[in-house]
C-alpha cells in the first residue's frame, strides 16, 4: 500500500523525469525514492558538502544561496515545486559550491545520484533532459549577473518582486504575493543592504505600485513593477 502511494506520488510529481522511463526504471526511482520534511531555514546541503542526491521539492518553498563578504547571504535561486535541484555538482564532480534551505516547512524527495547516473548512462532521454535543465539555468544565472550588476536599485527590487511573483503567484486575493519574506532575505535577493531595500519598498509603496503589511506584499501595478524591472 505504501508503495502504491509513492509511486502515485512519484508519477505525479516527477512527471517530467516519469515519462522519458521506461517500466524496470520507474520501478527502481520508486524503491530508491525518500521523502522528507524539512522545517522552516532548516538546511538541506550545505557549501562543500558532498553531493549525493537530486533532490525534488514536493510542496513548500526552497531558496539557495550562498554567503558572501561579511557573512551576507545573495540568494541565487528560488526552487517552486515541482522543479529539481542540487545536482549540478555531482556532475561537475566536485562539492556543492552554495547551500539550499527550506524557506517555510516543505516536502523535498530526493533520488540517489549514483543511479541518476546509472540510468543517464542508459536511457539518452534522460541525458538530454538533464543537458536542457543545466543549459537553461546556465542561461538563466547569465542574465541574473547581468541584472543585479547594471540594474539601479529600484529595477533591482522591482525584479525581485516580479520573481516572486512568477515563482509564487497570488494569494486568493489576486494581488497578495503567496511567500513573506524578511526584509533581510529580499535584500539578499536583490543584492542590495536591508536598509536599501526597505526604503525602496517604502518608496514604491508611496507611488502606489505595492501596499506593505509586514512581511504581506501587495502587488498594485504589476504592469509598471514589471517595466520597472525591465528598464530598471
Amino acid at each position: 500500500m505504501i508503495k502504491s502511494v509513492l509511486e502515485d506520488v512519484v508519477s505525479k510529481d516527477l512527471a517530467a523525469l516519469w515519462t522519458l522511463l521506461d517500466n524496470e526504471e520507474k520501478r527502481r526511482i520508486v524503491d530508491a525514492f525518500t521523502i522528507h520534511n524539512f522545517k522552516k531555514n532548516q538546511v538541506i546541503y550545505a557549501e562543500n558538502d558532498k553531493p549525493e542526491f537530486i533532490w525534488c521539492l514536493l510542496n513548500g518553498k526552497v531558496k539557495r544561496y550562498k554567503d558572501g563578504a561579511g557573512g551576507r547571504q545573495q540568494i541565487l535561486r528560488l526552487i517552486r515545486p515541482v522543479q529539481y535541484f542540487g545536482y549540478r555538482a555531482y556532475f561537475a564532480n566536485e562539492p556543492y559550491v552554495s547551500s539550499a534551505a527550506a524557506f517555510e516547512p516543505s516536502v523535498i524527495g530526493s533520488i540517489p545520484m549514483s543511479l541518476v547516473e546509472e540510468m543517464i548512462n542508459h536511457n539518452m532521454k534522460l541525458a538530454w533532459f538533464f543537458i536542457h535543465e543545466l543549459s537553461r539555468n546556465l542561461g538563466g544565472s547569465d542574465t541574473k549577473i547581468v541584472n543585479l550588476t547594471q540594474k539601479h536599485i529600484r529595477g533591482r527590487l522591482a525584479e525581485a518582486l516580479i520573481i516572486l511573483k512568477d515563482n509564487y503567484g497570488y494569494e486568493p486575493d489576486n494581488s497578495t504575493l503567496n511567500i513573506y519574506m524578511a526584509r533581510e532575505d529580499l535584500a539578499n535577493l536583490s543584492n542590495m543592504t536591508t536598509s536599501n531595500a526597505i526604503r525602496t519598498l517604502s518608496s514604491f509603496a508611496e507611488d502606489k505600485l505595492i501596499v506593505v503589511d509586514g512581511r504581506k506584499i501587495k502587488i498594485l501595478n504589476e504592469d509598471m513593477l514589471r517595466n520597472i524591472s525591465k528598464y530598471g
